[in-house]
């Protein structure tokens, strides 16, 4: 049981991690390439073919860089395929949904005051969810809406609503967001996999067989491309927002959701005109700004976090132990300062991560990570700040160890 837990949480940090560096891989050379395509110029006595050009300065060295519409007309020797970022961040962030999401879907992924349902029923769901967003996508970009890039994305953001929407009516606020999060990621990524590189391989083998390849898969594939620049932004506030139970632990959780497209597009918007140099529009800050002061007033209004009521039927097993008597009362007086519903800690004015330990349901919910964060390590409470004794980590990892025999 203690070697279990430490592995399982060093597992879910480094899977957190690998996830950490392949998103940057991937949204770095997206916003690069993006940020080239747009600043693109033409001149007289280039190459057939060659749309524009580019010289940067980067590391000391310089670079001359050509785009061609469709493909030159030979290929080169050496072809750099940049796809291997976005498999990667989608496939890590799925071993992190299963390791955090799956494995704990008792505590993170269900709740019963939202919908009650078993651990399994929740990952189909889950899994459901993911899987149905990527098809009402890709349908929507192959119907007769999609000749229309603006009819378009004004559609596929309704749709986002909705989907904001319902994944609170199915899952816990923390997950409905990593959902939605991961929903969009799934498009992003599947963009690349079955559209984009696709498409870019028949291109290269009409090339080698002596054909002229069809405009119109260059086409596709930068519309696919330009979902992915502006969904980025959201996708990135989406996985953080666990952190912070003011955004996903609200009332109106899926209408600040809906809000951070708006925001997120409003900011690429910025970034792209000035990389394409049509003129510097900082009116998109201002009303990044404004949507932002929204979603704090509609955190707040209603003061509403969700909690659990009544201890999962995982969760009683550590309401049952002898030693949880003792237990609530170290909790109580040593963490609920902080986590509670009001929490009493000058300058706290919210459960830090949403974490409620003012009730036996709260603390038995919690049982693993107050085993991890106060009895097996020292992060909390932070700095020690209620002086809690070596005497009371013992009793939690004794707590928590003989209940999960």
């Amino acid at each position: 049981m203690l070697d279990f837990a430490i592995f399982w949480d060093w597992l879910s940090f480094a899977v957190r991690w690998l996830h950490v560096v392949t998103s940057i891989a991937w949204i770095g050379s997206s916003f690069y390439f993006v940020a080239l395509d747009l600043g693109l110029r033409q001149r007289p006595g280039m190459p057939a073919g060659a749309f524009g050009e580019e010289w940067q300065v980067h590391g000391g060295g310089f670079y001359h860089i050509q785009k061609y519409l469709v493909a030159p007309a030979e290929m080169p020797e050496h072809l750099t395929w940049f796809k291997w970022e976005s498999y990667a961040t989608w496939l890590s962030g799925f071993a992190m949904l299963c390791v955090v999401y799956y494995a704990g879907a008792d505590l993170f992924l269900i709740d019963p005051n939202v919908l009650a349902m078993s651990a399994p029923t929740g990952i189909l769901l889950s899994l459901a969810t993911i899987g149905v967003g990527w098809v009402v996508y890709d349908l929507l970009c192959r119907s007769p809406l999609g000749r229309s890039d603006t009819g378009l994305m004004l559609v596929l953001y309704a749709v986002l609503v909705f989907i904001a929407w319902g994944l609170t009516h199915l899952f816990t606020g923390r997950a409905a967001f990593l959902h939605l999060g991961a929903i969009t990621a799934t498009i992003m990524s599947a963009n690349v996999f079955m559209v984009i590189i696709p498409n870019q391989k028949i291109v290269v083998a009409d090339l080698i067989a002596g054909r002229k390849p069809d405009p119109k898969y260059g086409k596709i594939a930068k519309q696919r491309s330009l979902h992915n620049n502006y969904l980025t932004l959201p996708v990135l506030f989406l996985m953080l927002s666990n952190h912070y139970p003011l955004a996903f632990a609200t009332q109106f959780n899926w209408v600040i959701a809906s809000l951070v497209f708006i925001i997120g597009v409003l900011i690429r918007h910025y970034f792209n005109t000035r990389h394409a140099r049509k003129g510097n529009p900082s009116w998109t800050w201002l009303a990044a700004a404004v949507l932002f002061v929204v979603i704090i007033w509609l955190s707040t209004a209603p003061k509403v976090l969700t909690g659990d009521v009544k201890a999962s039927s995982a969760a009683q097993i550590y309401v049952a132990s002898a030693h949880f008597p003792a237990v609530r009362d170290t909790v109580l007086g040593r963490c609920s300062m902080c986590h509670a519903q009001e929490p009493s800690y000058e300058g706290i004015y919210h459960a830090p991560k949403g974490v409620m330990l003012d009730t036996d349901a709260g603390i038995a919910a919690q049982a693993r990570e107050i085993y991890l964060q106060a009895g097996r390590s020292h992060a909390m409470p932070p700095g020690n700040v209620t002086h809690i004794t070596d005497k009371e980590r013992a009793l939690l990892v004794a707590w928590f160890e003989e209940a999960g025999k």
